[in-house]
């Protein structure tokens, strides 16, 4: 008998969120929730308030792209970017806000397909570049290495995004 060498690669597809769809809304719903009570998500169940107005404020956000991946029919992972804007190359770009996979799918190269598609897209609408947030504790951040994200260096050039909370959700 032959010793497993690990989950199987992904095979599936990645598709572009379409909010109108409810399978869809549902799953990105699903997808982040289970993403928030990660430590990398912050540990915590979403609000309900997001649970009540996320997919109708985003049909209205039209800066919103979002990705699933999906093989035989489950979705095993979500990207969720937004457009901005970069006056230092008069270019758009998208910042991926969230990245989520499926515990259960984790290390089969979900997270590298979502990212392949969103780089491929962004390229497609002429945006300079990808961004992401990235915890200095995230595992993923080896993922993100190689799929060509660059972070700086702590002591010289580390840009890191910062926040400053507005309103109560």
């Amino acid at each position: 008998m032959l010793a497993s060498s690990g989950p199987a690669p992904f095979a599936g597809e990645v598709v572009h969120v379409d909010l109108h769809n409810d399978e869809h809304a549902a799953q990105l719903m699903r997808l982040l929730g289970t993403y928030a009570l990660d430590p990398m998500g912050g540990g915590k169940p979403l609000l309900p308030v997001v649970h009540e107005h996320l997919i109708e404020r985003l049909k209205n956000f039209p800066t919103f792209v979002g990705l699933l991946a999906v093989e035989d029919g489950e979705y095993v992972g979500l990207a969720n970017g937004f457009y901005n804007f970069s006056t230092f190359s008069a270019q758009p770009v998208i910042n991926v806000h969230d990245l989520a996979v499926d515990p259960n799918n984790r290390g089969r190269g979900v997270g590298k397909a979502l990212l392949d598609e969103m780089a491929r897209y962004a390229t497609e609408q002429g945006c300079s570049y990808l961004t992401l947030e990235v915890r200095f504790d995230n595992p993923a951040r080896r993922l993100y290495q190689r799929c060509g994200f660059v972070g700086g260096h702590p002591d010289s050039d580390e840009m890191s995004f910062w926040k400053k909370r507005l309103a109560a959700c």
